[in-house]
């Protein structure tokens, strides 16, 4: 007889997750090619190979920064930052941070992020937070009402389920067009100029594969004693020349007869790529709004150039922040509800940087050295 029975361990459900398992329905690859998932690679695809794309949006997340959740009940406030800061993330992560920097990737890439708040099994607590894919869910609006949005789950046998608790889902979009649900892609336009990078790229490792690793042409001209040993003779050269090749220590190659040796590819000059390089890499960094000093690119600018590019990278990093702060604010809202409070709170983010607190000081000291010239002249009139 047992004394203590096991607790039996309470199931999670998330809504917008897929199981990989066997397909019975042998047309149900044909939903996997829906609206926007070739694009989606081909975002996917064009990070992969270009490194400074991949390296310009891992520096945007970083430098959105974090934040704090400010309450205007002190308990309040610590209980909410402690969730948040342990809050599980996809099962394997804690902290909002986690969950915000795996959104915002997936919201620069492919224009669109879900997330789902996932519940215990008996609704009462925040049991964490899951990066949901654009390959397992699609979103479309409703029939009668384009306001009302309904997110499907696309299962193993590509049958399209709405998810029971839409509330519980996080949808960020960026720059949604007209008559579009989905949002689009910072990446978008990219592609073109991304292929023929590569093409440049590969050219010059191609060149320089034949240029740069020396290929020898070795031609015997034959006599009028020796046309009758030509073949010998070839044979033997070509012996000789393969063992001075592969011989560890330089060796010299000893023959007789008219024998000419060229190196192939020696005459052509490889072509200077350094203007078409710079002229497509200017086209990635404008689409995404990062300095080229921020990517180890020295190119040559002023002092007043570099600060009004930190100057725009800051307008576009509060932008993103400001689509964080809604996801921020969703999870937080339900919190606060779940466990009974209803004071109010806002959300204060990092300083960006150091040269922000300069500015603004520097912008505080020149007003109030305005307003003072102000007064004076009021006080003492010409």
């Amino acid at each position: 007889m047992k004394l203590f029975k096991r607790k039996k361990k309470e199931s999670l459900t998330v809504q917008t997750a897929v199981s990989n398992g066997y397909q019975s329905n042998p047309f149900a690859l044909l939903g996997r090619f829906g609206s926007g998932r070739c694009e989606r690679k081909l975002y996917r695809a064009l990070r992969e190979n270009i490194p400074v794309v991949d390296a310009a949006i891992y520096k945007i997340i970083r430098l959105v920064g974090g934040f704090r959740v400010i309450c205007d009940d002190a308990a309040t406030e610590k209980q909410l930052s402690d969730f948040l800061d342990n809050v599980p993330v996809n099962g394997c992560q804690k902290g909002i941070r986690r969950f915000l920097e795996n959104h915002l990737d997936r919201l620069i890439t492919d224009g669109t992020a879900v997330g789902e708040i996932v519940l215990s099994g008996y609704g009462r607590e925040i049991a964490g937070l899951y990066n949901a894919s654009l390959d397992d869910v699609s979103l479309a609006t409703g029939k009668d009402d384009p306001f009302h949005m309904i997110c499907y789950v696309t299962k193993p046998s590509g049958e399209r389920v709405p998810v029971a608790y839409p509330d519980l889902l996080i949808i960020s979009r960026l720059m949604t067009e007209p008559k579009q649900i989905y949002g689009t892609s910072v990446l978008r336009g990219l592609p073109f100029v991304g292929d023929l990078l590569m093409k440049i790229l590969n050219a010059t490792g191609t060149n320089w594969d034949r240029v740069g690793n020396v290929r020898f042409l070795v031609s015997y001209k034959p006599n009028e004693n020796d046309r009758s040993f030509t073949r010998e003779r070839a044979s033997m050269i070509a012996e000789e020349w393969t063992r001075a090749m592969k011989s560890p220590e330089p060796k010299d190659f000893v023959t007789v007869g008219d024998v000419n040796v060229k190196v192939i590819g020696a005459d052509n000059q490889i072509p200077d790529a350094q203007i078409p390089m710079r002229i497509l890499l200017e086209q990635l960094i404008a689409k995404l709004s990062i300095p080229p000093f921020l990517l180890g690119l020295s190119w040559s600018s002023t002092e007043r150039m570099s600060s009004q590019q930190a100057d725009i990278l800051t307008s576009e990093l509060e932008y993103y922040r400001h689509q964080l702060s809604t996801a921020v604010r969703q999870v937080c809202d339900l919190w606060m509800k779940l466990h009974g409070h209803y004071g109010d709170y806002r959300i204060e983010w990092d300083n960006i940087n150091l040269q922000d607190e300069v500015e603004l000081a520097r912008a505080a000291l020149y007003r109030a050295q305005a307003q003072k010239l102000t007064a004076e002249s009021s006080a003492h009139p010409m």
